[in-house]
């Protein structure tokens, strides 16, 4: 082998694009690339999923309460109907009438909390599509 054929054979890896990035560099280049799309992925995923806790969380108070204040105009319904049907007429009236008041309040939060619950969605939506656009978009890159 002559001299200048020695001279013009390169390393694995080290061959020059047009740009003068050696294959090597562009990989490397790459990697990182694809590490830091991987870590603000899952950055966005965790805010998402903290959002979506946050909503269930509220959702899930209303509903508790709503359970609470259902017990609690039940139970004064039941003294309403004791007491109407052993006085017949005044006290009963009046445990009757805050048992509907608190009825109405139950069910005013149990509606709002179950449509809040309804919105609570357990699948990162916003992460799942710019996942499917960076595989799309590496799928680009590599054609």
């Amino acid at each position: 082998m002559t001299q200048s054929q020695t001279q013009t054979r390169t390393a694995p890896g080290s061959e020059q694009t047009q740009d003068g990035h050696s294959i090597g560099q562009l990989l490397n280049e790459a990697t990182q690339d694809v590490s830091e799309l991987v870590r603000k992925e899952v950055q966005l995923a965790k805010l998402e999923l903290r959002d979506e806790v946050t909503k269930a969380s509220k959702a899930g108070s209303k509903l508790g309460a709503a359970g609470i204040i259902g017990y609690l105009s039940l139970l004064l319904a039941s003294f309403a109907a004791a007491w109407g049907l052993a006085e017949v007429l005044n006290v009963g009236w009046a445990f009757l009438i805050v048992a509907v008041v608190y009825a109405v309040v139950a069910a005013v939060l149990f509606a709002s909390g179950r449509s809040q619950m309804r919105k609570v969605s357990p699948m990162p939506r916003q992460t799942m599509d710019t996942l499917k656009e960076d595989a799309e978009w590496a799928r680009a890159q590599t054609k």
